[in-house]
């Protein structure tokens, strides 16, 4: 009996110590990688005090969702969010190459948003919104100060709901663009073959099947009798990085392509196994020109496999990833920075083209007539 009574104190113990390590452990935890008791005992406390204290209505879930949204706005970062069901679906459409909404990519410059570009052939581009605009209202109400998310879902809406954005370009004073949305439906990439066997590949942003698309475009110009290439990478706001890489591995030579680079400093590059540049090429890029786009031109002109053409890229050097957190909602986080293959960062720079040309008309048909000049000499020049 007494060996039975040590017996059950004995492990009565051993549960305690087990116990006490294991909350220690957890309050361990706890401290390095989320924040001290107190500081999670006040977030319960005026999560408590709230719902049971305050005048009005609440909704808990709504709670929980600004909770979210406060603390990634915070960062400070315009590319990181907090995605509730709705942004979450929205982010998933527009990389799947559909959306609704007026057509238009949104970044932020010195806490100001500006328009990356407008995607063509949607409401936003026929309206003439134009990269390097900069949005000041939505229906009458200031954007600043408000997450990139917020002003996005507030542009989105019904196919042929109308809404009015606030714009100014460059120093002019703002005008109203009243816009009609719609559903927008993306084809990433387009081209055809010119005079003197150019073929001509424009890609409008990256989308899930973008590279596979570039691949099929790029090898129908070659069984044309491509002999060298425009690539119009004006007014592409980027997209998928992976997408970008695909592209990239069938026109940079074997080398580095980019590096991305996380907090704790592992690299991860990625590599074009290409033997050498097939054809000459011209690259065309703009202010619009950014994220992904900018991976592609950026390989190109460090490894000498194509000439840009046109004017400074927006600069767009950093990565985000999309982290599920349940119940359809998701935290878009930049998690890392991206290198050219000579290791520059084009964070917040761009890239500055190998000969600079200004637009000399709505469509910069001068840029591609420079373009078209250079691939000439260098036809001949093989010859």
């Amino acid at each position: 009996m007494l060996k039975k009574r040590f017996s059950f104190v004995g492990l009565l113990v051993a549960c305690i110590i087990s116990c006490t390590v294991l909350l220690g452990v957890g309050a361990y935890w706890l401290n390095a990688h989320v924040g001290s008791a107190s500081e999670i005992f006040q977030v319960a406390h005026t999560m408590q005090l709230i719902q049971q204290k305050f005048v009005g209505d609440v909704d808990r879930e709504q709670l929980y969702a600004g909770a979210l949204r406060g603390m990634v706005k915070e960062l400070d970062d315009p590319y990181s969010a907090y995605l509730d069901k709705q942004d979450y679906e929205s982010l998933s459409t527009l990389t799947e190459g559909h959306f609704g909404g007026v057509g238009i990519v949104l970044g932020m410059k010195d806490k100001k948003f500006i328009v990356v570009a407008p995607i063509e052939e949607t409401p936003a581009f026929r309206a003439g919104i134009k990269a390097g605009d900069q949005l000041l209202e939505i229906d009458g109400k200031a954007v600043q100060d408000q997450d990139m998310m917020n002003v996005v879902s507030k542009i989105r809406g019904k196919d042929g709901s109308v809404v009015e954005l606030l714009v100014q370009t460059g120093n002019n004073e703002p005008r109203i663009v009243r816009i009609v949305r719609s559903e927008i439906k993306i084809k990433t990439v387009m081209g055809d073959m010119k005079d003197n066997n150019i073929g001509y590949i424009r890609i409008s942003s990256f989308s899930e099947s973008t590279a596979a698309d570039f691949a099929a475009k790029y090898h129908e110009l070659e069984n044309q009798g491509m002999k060298a290439t425009v690539l119009d990478l004006r007014g592409n706001p980027g997209g998928l990085l992976w997408s970008g890489v695909g592209v990239a591995k069938l026109i940079v030579p074997k080398g580095p392509i980019v590096s991305v680079t996380e907090k704790d400093g592992r690299t991860l590059t990625e590599y074009s196994e290409l033997p050498a540049v097939k054809y000459p090429l011209a690259v065309l890029v703009d202010n619009g020109t950014a994220s992904a786009a900018e991976i592609v031109a950026g390989a190109l002109q460090d490894t000498k496999a194509g000439k840009l053409f046109g004017t400074k890229t927006y600069g767009k050097g950093s990565v985000q990833t999309v982290f599920k957190l349940g119940g359809d909602t998701a935290l878009k986080l930049t998690m890392a920075k991206y290198y050219t293959p000579s290791g520059r960062s084009i964070n917040g720079i761009g890239i500055e083209p190998d000969e600079v040309v200004e637009p000399a008309d709505e469509r910069g048909s001068n840029q591609l007539s420079k373009a078209t000049a250079y691939l000439i000499q260098q036809m001949q020049n093989e010859k």
